[in-house]
């Protein structure tokens, strides 16, 4: 039983035990010898009162119910052991063995105990004196240098309990702080795997995969979605090189990903990506997925590994491309009719001077609405289609800055907008006439649009190497960030003007960066709430 965990883990009763074996082993040798060689000392009253008190010490340690009494109770043992020692060495006269050197094992008991540090000292000192002197005195055969030379044992005795006791007053400080740190462990732990049950929670919660992958691309964990979503992707098919094909498609939900192009491959490569839009699995049971990922990095910065994460947005597409084949399909029912309309008042306005004035001011008025209707519905059919057909050719792209603010000037001069031109008296480029004309056209009106309570637009052009670059400067209502990271979505308005009287579907922003990034140039903006917005964009000259 003992000896098999630390000291201060056992029990008191068997800490007394083990404080006590040491002596009563001792103990049990020197009878065995005294025996064997000494034979007469066993005689001796006092030598048998010693190992009767010794064996009786041994007895109590584990009799008497030490952790019932007050702590200190437990030192009455070492005590009685000097008491012990003391007779044994008067009993044990006749035999050579040094009973007295026994006294180090009360004395180291005592002092290793932590207790009263200096009444422990004082009684290793002491202690060992009187077992010295007080025979010298009862038996009248003290002399100075007898009672000198008793000295040396108690000194000993001193040193060596000084010793255990700054030694242990050192380990009990040492534990004490180990005890502190484990105690800062264990909540540490604890707290540590609480949040780690929530967070498990969680993730087990989301409606979202996740999956977490370490630096060499192997996967960490993934919650249970993200389980469901690799059992859909699993092809059960392997390339020439052993790794698993897996069913992952591009956005014409057809061709098949490259596969350093596939989201999982992206981040074990350290990319960093948003809302990357892949189809997995085939048939109907094919799935939508935006999934976007981060690193994870220590303390230092070096890589440790990237978080992926998969929202499943098929319903979402389903209902965007819904909605699209609705406006195409709305677009062209309402072109024909549109196109009979403006061709038959066309014809009639041929003949104005045979009508009263009012009836042409009204066929004006259709005729204005009618071909409203048809950029438009030219404007939804180009959004649709996706993309922009564009033929450039040479074009003097100053020109066009003039056309455009000089069509504008009427509407700004009714809400009381000022325009200004800086550009050059020429500046060639190779664009599309048209579609820059119709770039110009959606900035400046918006510039005027968006200044309802007046203010200055300025349309700047000028040539930066081997780039056309224009802005479009207004002092009007501004937006805020939110709504400049969403301007050039289609059918987003602003926030600040979903409910004034300002007319728009939301399609001018959309069309321009289309034209644009047919052009292979870029278009952005910059706004303050309050006090303007500029549109630049740069086409290649």
């Amino acid at each position: 039983m003992f000896f098999q965990h630390a000291f201060h883990e056992y029990s008191l009763k068997d800490r007394v035990a083990l404080s006590q074996l040491p002596l009563t082993v001792t103990v049990c040798l020197a009878a065995v010898l005294v025996a064997l060689y000494f034979p007469a000392t066993l005689g001796n009253p006092l030598f048998v009162i010693f190992l009767a008190t010794q064996a009786a010490a041994w007895l109590l340690c584990y009799t008497v119910p030490w952790d019932r009494l007050p702590s200190p109770t437990f030192l009455a043992i070492p005590l009685l052991d000097m008491v012990s020692i003391g007779l044994g060495r008067e009993g044990g006269q006749d035999s050579p063995i040094g009973i007295s050197l026994l006294t180090v094992f009360p004395v180291i008991w005592l002092c290793a105990s932590g207790l009263y540090r200096r009444s422990a000292m004082a009684v290793s000192f002491l202690g060992p004196l009187a077992m010295i002197w007080t025979p010298q005195f009862l038996h009248g055969t003290h002399t100075p240098q007898d009672l000198l030379r008793g000295l040396l044992l108690p000194i000993m005795m001193l040193g060596i309990g000084v010793s255990i006791s700054v030694m242990t007053q050192s380990m009990v400080v040492q534990q004490k702080r180990l005890e502190e740190r484990d105690a800062a462990l264990l909540r540490a732990l604890e707290d540590s795997q609480q949040k780690e049950r929530l967070l498990n929670t969680v993730l087990e919660t989301v409606h979202l995969g996740v999956v977490a992958i370490d630096a060499d691309g192997r996967e960490m964990m993934a919650n249970r979605k993200q389980r469901e979503n690799q059992v859909l992707e699993a092809s059960g098919d392997t390339d020439r090189h052993g790794e698993p094909q897996l069913l992952v498609f591009d956005a014409d939900r057809v061709t098949p990903t490259a596969s350093d192009r596939q989201p999982m491959r992206r981040a074990a490569l350290r990319q960093e990506f948003t809302d990357y839009l892949v189809w997995v699995g085939t048939g109907r049971e094919q799935r939508a997925f935006t999934t976007s990922a981060r690193s994870m990095k220590d303390c230092d910065g070096s890589y440790l590994g990237s978080v992926i994460v998969f929202g499943d947005v098929t319903a979402l597409v389903d209902a965007l491309a819904a909605k699209d084949d609705f406006v195409s399909n709305v677009s062209h029912e309402f072109r024909t009719p549109l196109t009979s309309i403006a061709g038959y008042v066309d014809l009639v306005l041929e003949e104005a001077e045979n009508l009263p004035t009012w009836v042409v001011q009204q066929l004006e008025i259709v005729q204005r609405n009618a071909d409203r209707l048809l950029s438009l519905v030219s404007d939804l059919l180009a959004v649709r289609s996706g993309h922009m057909i564009v033929q450039p050719h040479a074009v003097d792209v100053s020109e066009l800055v003039k056309s455009s603010v000089a069509s504008a000037e009427p509407k700004a001069n009714d809400g009381g907008v000022r325009l200004h031109v800086d550009a050059p008296e020429r500046l060639e480029a190779h664009v599309d006439a048209n579609r820059i004309s119709q770039v110009l056209d959606n900035l400046i009106s918006n510039a005027i649009k968006y200044s309802p309570d007046g203010g200055d637009v300025r349309v700047t052009l000028l040539r930066e190497e081997n780039t056309v670059v224009c802005r479009v400067k207004d002092t009007g209502m501004g937006m805020d960030k939110q709504d400049q990271a969403d301007a050039f979505t289609r059918y987003f308005r602003a926030g600040n003007v979903r409910n004034t009287a300002i007319q728009g579907v939301g399609l001018g922003l959309s069309i321009c960066k289309a034209i644009v990034d047919a052009h292979g140039g870029t278009i952005g903006l910059e706004s303050v709430p309050g006090e303007g917005t500029t549109f630049t964009f740069r086409v290649p000259a």
